[in-house]
C-alpha cells in the first residue's frame, strides 16, 4: 500500500493556514498592541502618550520646533510656546491644531488647548522680600 502521495500531503496540511490570511499568520506589532490596549482599557492613555511622544508628527515640524506640550488634564492640553509671538500664532490656529491632534490620536482625547507664552522674569530680588509697594512713593 502507498503511504505517500497527494492525499497524504493534503491530510498533513490541515494545520496550515494556506494562501489566504488567517489568525495564525504573523501579525503586525502595532495591530497587536492596539488590540491589547483596547482589551485592557488603555486606549486613552496610549493616545495621550502619542500626543507627547510623537508631537512633531502630530502637529508638524514647524510648530514642534517652537512649542512643546506640557500637560494633558481633563482633555485640556497645555502648550508652552517659545515666544509671545508664537503663542499668539498658535492661538489663531487653535482649531487646525485640534483637528491635527484628533486625526492622529482620535476624537475626544484633546478637546481644548491652553497656550502659554514664556514666563516673564520676576522682579523680586533677594531672599528676603517685603510684600507691598515698597519705596515707590519717594517722588511726590
Amino acid at each position: 500500500p502507498r503511504t505517500g502521495g497527494v492525499r497524504a500531503l493534503r491530510g498533513r496540511r490541515r494545520g496550515w493556514s494556506g494562501s489566504g490570511p488567517d489568525d495564525r499568520d504573523p501579525q503586525l506589532f502595532g495591530a497587536l498592541t492596539s488590540q491589547l490596549a483596547k482589551g485592557r482599557g488603555w486606549s486613552g492613555k496610549v493616545a495621550e502618550g502619542m500626543v507627547f511622544g510623537q508631537w512633531a508628527k502630530v502637529v508638524g515640524e514647524d510648530i514642534a520646533a517652537h512649542a512643546q506640550p506640557i500637560s494633558l488634564e481633563n482633555h485640556v492640553l497645555s502648550i508652552q510656546a517659545e515666544s509671545t509671538a508664537w503663542a499668539t500664532q498658535l492661538r489663531m490656529f487653535q482649531s487646525q491644531i485640534l483637528a491635527k491632534i484628533a486625526a492622529a490620536v482620535g476624537n475626544g482625547v484633546v478637546k481644548q488647548l491652553r497656550i502659554n507664552g514664556p514666563t516673564a522674569p520676576s522682579w523680586r530680588k533677594g531672599e528676603r522680600h517685603i510684600k507691598g509697594r515698597g519705596p515707590r512713593d519717594t517722588y511726590g
